[in-house]
């Protein structure tokens, strides 16, 4: 670093400055020390920079898995807004293991990240005390079971995504309607439909997250009452599973049977028929999750407890139809 400072005419402080993007430098002396770096082939030393600042440049995150399109975005958009201030992802999954969440929450609580990421409550809420004297700011999204009030918490209208399905199919006149969940995780998308319905509706409940596990509840469903006429899958890929079930048992979609799923995944728009669906903003928790601790990390303070909720919107595609009469 002295080096480059030497070549382009600066200080050591200003060349940090220029490696890691958190303070502002002219345009023209940041060019001159992009020079000096490429010119003597200078690679910051991560580890001196970490014993010299107390700081890391990494935050870590906690995902359930990594397969699923609705975290892998999660990922992806965390990583864009840490690469943007300079900062390096850890990424830990916990793979629907409780005691792999609690090791890796445990590895942590020493100081080697500069913040962390707890996307799901898959897993984990039972070890969130592991993190009580953690020395770094901690701030949780996509949390779905009620919300501890001891850590920020930014996450989806989970409650709100289900009344909205609910008010789709009931505005179309759908009464014999059938619900596919994961439960008891997606209880609150449940209660949102049954408040668009005002009265209780039977839930099938889905034995693995996945299409497959969708097809098996849709097949109960249709067996229940071979007369539902709409079904609501609390995630997309259980409804992916139930076009399928439905087009083996020789039911038409929409025309016989509607079906709505949450999420909006990118698969769903190129089933057949394209699912509608209610999307939900991940990207933009993310973005405002990882915002929230990187403030935090600036101003060295803990960031507020509050919780802060993203609002779902409906996508109405080819899967619905008003109700046969």
């Amino acid at each position: 670093m002295r080096d480059v400072a030497e070549r382009a005419g600066v200080t050591k402080q200003t060349v940090s400055n220029v490696v890691t993007g958190r303070v502002k430098v002219r345009p023209a002396t940041a060019d001159r020390v992009r020079a000096a770096i490429a010119e003597l082939g200078y690679t910051p030393n991560l580890v001196a920079r970490s014993l010299a600042t107390g700081t890391t440049m990494t935050v870590g995150l906690f995902v359930p898995t990594v397969t699923s399109s609705f975290y892998s975005a999660v990922v992806e958009e965390v990583e864009n807004v840490l690469d943007e201030r300079g900062y390096h992802l850890l990424l830990c999954t916990t793979r629907q293991d409780g005691e792999r969440a609690r090791r890796h929450l445990a590895g942590l609580s020493s100081r080697s990240v500069d913040a962390l990421l707890i996307a799901g409550d898959q897993d984990l809420i039972d070890h969130l005390p592991l993190l009580a004297d953690a020395p770094f700011p901690v701030a949780l999204c996509a949390w779905e079971s009620d919300a501890p009030d001891t850590l920020p918490v930014v996450t989806i209208d989970y409650e709100h995504a289900g009344y909205l399905a609910g008010r789709h199919l009931r505005d179309l006149g759908h009464e014999r309607v059938a619900v596919l969940a994961s439960l008891p995780a997606h209880a609150h998308r449940v209660s949102g439909l049954r408040r668009a319905f005002g009265r209780d509706v039977p839930v099938f409940a889905a034995p693995e997250p996945s299409a497959e596990g969708g097809f098996t509840a849709t097949n109960a469903a249709l067996a229940a009452d071979p007369h539902t006429t709409a079904i609501f899958a609390t995630y997309d890929t259980l409804a992916l599973g139930a076009l399928e079930a439905a087009r083996l048992a020789g039911r038409s979609v929409p025309r016989d049977l509607s079906v709505v799923g949450l999420d909006d995944i990118e698969e769903v728009r190129h089933a057949h028929p394209a699912l509608t669906t209610v999307a939900i903003p991940s990207r933009e928790m993310a973005r405002q999750a990882v915002g929230l601790l990187l403030r935090a990390i600036d101003d060295a303070t803990p960031p507020a407890n509050a919780l802060q909720l993203l609002r779902p919107a409906l996508v109405i595609r080819d899967s619905t139809a008003p109700a046969s009469r």
